[in-house]
């Protein structure tokens, strides 16, 4: 591509023969059947013409546009600048000779628009039709025909950087069947996807409807995996109402696009006025979750944001994520601290006096804590009860539990603890000016320990992926969701509610595998499935509420809330105490069973 120094005089040159070839053609064309221009006359109009196309050109800023991207914009201000020019040829006339000559100035402007806009336009064609054909594409079959997948198939067809070639478009609308936008055919609807890729050789498909829930997202994608096509999908529909869609935008299908379950909003206000301009702690800051709930928070410009973690490593990363971008916003504190060591909790708790403590610090790992219980205790128990008192001590206004479905009805240590954890809490709460929550929800995709870090580096090493058996099944949500949650919890607490996202339907981890197998461009068969057995302590079926904590009114779209009865404040302790001093044996048995005797003794919150 020429230089801009280079190309404007160009241009102009080129403009400038135009135009004054125009105005003669125009003179002779016309000239058998009238004597009324005279030499000077024609001169005369065509330095004026010249002069005039020029001045609109700068205006419109024809010199400035980058022609092998041109389209109907573009023509228009070529269209807008002739027309000013000859108008302003027109004016001169009159002014000068008393008399406009309408023909010769209209066959001017006809020749004008088929010169300069066939100059202009010419170079597309050629860089479209020649430029292009160097360079191996993939055929891309776009779904969806409304107006995200034609500005797809636009984009793709003006960006030469992008090795997508759009051949057709499938849509659902019967209407649209048919048409063609961009030169490009409505071929079929999506059941017709897997024919219509056999038959036109395509390579990639990309999934263009971002208003699309979820659900159908998944009935899409299941159709495209029948072939051997790359699957993309089109970012958000915000950034498709803001313009900012790009085809640098477009993304591989994730397995969080296959959940089937739209993801929870937020009540920004709410969250706003809780957090904007407070002190803010959160344990387990360098973990998964907690590093999440810690980006999450600082969008809403607290003045202070304290993250506390066992780890120095995890710590130092949230640390040195967040201070380049909110340095000048927020005070962040990173704080080096064990929740198993209780004076060093009051201390930090007294120093930095938060107004909202969210509690993450945990062990989660179900074989790994029915191996190692006592840590599991330690931890999540004592740990807990270390941080909530001396929350409820300094007077923080609100804290809350990041707990787990596995508290449901637990088999395992894990489960129960967490299950320990939250009646700690709930007990607080009775008393506390301070307000004690717990937000329940499933496994967390992508978490240190989940299933999805696994079964990568299981596909990435040739296979087998491993699942405990075939029919487990268990809810699944994105880290950003699962940290919304904690967030919205602590703006709609009262005291000892345990809240839970409404997670729709519970997923089979083996087709979790299996998707994760062909977005990794594999085959089942290629990689294969291993069933290795349950775990020690694995449930077959995960539960976010048992059967008596369930209510069908939401407190917030897609959260629910049930209010599990604990146990007495000193039985409840009588308990703690003993778990320091029995053995392993009697530990797992006393955990399970305290977590599960007060379970099913509930009272459901009428809350709203």
């Amino acid at each position: 591509m020429l230089t801009y120094q280079k190309r404007v005089p160009l241009l102009m040159l080129l403009d400038s023969i135009i135009v004054m070839f125009s105005i003669y053609v125009g003179y002779f064309i016309l000239h058998p059947y009238s004597d009324f221009y005279t030499s000077k006359l024609l001169l005369l109009s065509s330095i004026i013409l010249l002069i005039s196309h020029h001045v609109f050109a700068f205006i419109y800023r024809l010199y400035h546009k980058a022609w092998e991207y041109a389209s109907v914009g573009e023509l228009w201000m070529i269209a807008k600048a002739i027309t000013f020019s000859i108008l302003t040829a027109g004016i001169a006339q009159a002014i000068g000779v008393g008399h406009i000559y309408v023909r010769v100035l209209l066959i001017t402007w006809m020749l004008h628009m088929l010169l300069i806009g066939g100059s202009r336009f010419s170079w597309r064609m050629y860089r479209d039709r020649y430029i292009k054909s160097k360079n191996v594409k993939s055929r891309t079959l776009i779904v969806g025909a409304g107006s995200a997948g034609t500005t797809v198939a636009r984009q793709l067809l003006a960006n030469h950087d992008v090795d997508l070639q759009p051949v057709s478009f499938v849509d659902d609308d019967p209407r649209k069947y048919k048409l063609e936008m961009y030169g490009l055919t409505v071929c079929g609807n999506i059941d017709d996807i897997p024919e219509i890729v056999k038959e036109q050789k395509i390579k990639d498909v990309i999934i263009a409807i971002p208003s699309l829930p979820k659900k159908e997202v998944r009935r899409i994608y299941e159709i495209c995996a029948q072939t051997e096509a790359n699957v993309k999908i089109m970012p958000m529909i915000e950034d498709v109402m803001t313009g900012k869609v790009s085809v640098s935008a477009l993304r591989n299908v994730e397995v969080e696009d296959l959940l089937g379950r739209e993801p929870v909003e937020l009540d920004i206000s709410a969250i706003s006025e809780t957090i904007t301009g407070s002190t803010v702690m959160v344990t387990g800051a360098g973990g998964s979750i907690g590093s999440e709930i810690c980006r999450q928070i600082c969008k809403f410009n607290p003045s202070r944001m304290v993250l506390l973690g066992h780890g120095e490593y995890s710590i130092y990363n949230i640390d040195m994520e967040l201070r380049p971008k909110y340095k000048d916003k927020i005070e962040i504190i990173p704080v080096i601290a064990d929740v198993q060591d209780r004076n060093r909790m009051f201390e930090v708790m007294e120093k930095y006096k938060p107004d909202v403590v969210y509690h993450a610090a945990a062990h989660k790992h179900v074989p790994l804590m029915e191996g190692n219980p006592r840590e599991a205790v330690k931890n999540n128990i004592f740990g807990t009860k270390n941080v909530a008192e001396a929350a409820e001590t300094f007077s923080v206004k609100s804290f809350v539990l990041v707990s787990t479905d596995k508290a449901v009805n637990p088999p395992n240590v894990m489960g129960a603890t967490k299950r320990v954890a939250e009646m700690i809490i709930q007990n607080l709460a009775k008393e506390s000016n301070t307000k004690f929550v717990a937000v329940r929800f499933g496994n967390v995709l992508g978490s240190r320990g989940s299933v999805i870090p696994l079964f990568k580096k299981q596909i990435e090493a040739g296979g087998p992926v491993t699942v405990t058996h075939e029919d487990m099944t268990r809810y699944f949500m994105t880290i950003p969701e699962a940290s919304r949650l904690v967030i919205q919890a602590g703006t709609l607490a009262r005291g000892g509610e345990v809240f839970v996202l409404d997670m729709g339907e519970p997923v089979k981890i083996s087709d979790l595998a299996k998707n994760l197998i062909t977005l990794s461009g594999y085959t089942i068969e290629e990689i294969g499935i291993q069933y290795s057995g349950i775990r020690p302590g694995e449930k077959m079926y995960e539960e976010l509420l048992n059967e008596n904590e369930v209510q069908k009114e939401q407190i917030f779209p897609k959260i629910h809330i049930g209010k599990a009865q604990p146990m007495e404040r000193g039985e409840l302790h009588q308990m703690i105490e003993k778990l320091n001093s029995i053995e392993l044996k009697e530990m797992k048995d006393l955990l399970i069973n305290s977590a599960n005797k007060k379970n099913s003794k509930v009272l459901v919150s009428k809350s709203s």
